[in-house]
């Protein structure tokens, strides 16, 4: 499997009542480094005939994140079948390597024409695959 990374720095528009990075905003960088690793790793002629849309999102928090801190963001994709493929996020503290959450995405690949489902192709699934 690829692995695609990335940091992020958490500022005050991060934050929550607790001045804990927002629950919100975790699921936002879920999906950005989601996207990220797709636009980064397809063709443009694949990206132009497939998009990607969420069915389900499971995220297990295990510690906050606060003010300043930097976050690794790692994911992959555990697994495709038929439709859906199976999309895994991590976040650590750069700094002291502590789980922060892992969130575990089923996106379902469409016809960007029709918007109707479609099996992900060998020709995808490979894109992630080393």
């Amino acid at each position: 499997m690829k692995v695609y990374h990335k940091t992020i720095k958490v500022t005050t528009d991060d934050l929550d009542d607790l001045n804990h990075v927002n629950n919100v905003r975790y699921l936002q960088w879920v999906q950005d480094i989601s996207k990220e690793h797709w636009q980064t790793s397809a063709s443009k002629e694949v990206q132009n005939n497939h998009m990607w849309v969420v069915s389900t999102h499971y995220i297990e928090y295990k510690s906050a994140a606060v003010l300043n801190d930097v976050i690794k963001v790692k994911t992959y994709i555990k697994k495709s079948e038929g439709a859906i493929s199976v999309r895994i996020v991590e976040m650590r503290n750069a700094a002291t390597n502590k789980f922060i959450l892992k969130a575990k995405t089923e996106w379902c690949l469409l016809n960007s024409k029709s918007f109707r489902p479609i099996r992900v192709s060998e020709e995808i699934k490979n894109i992630f695959i080393e």
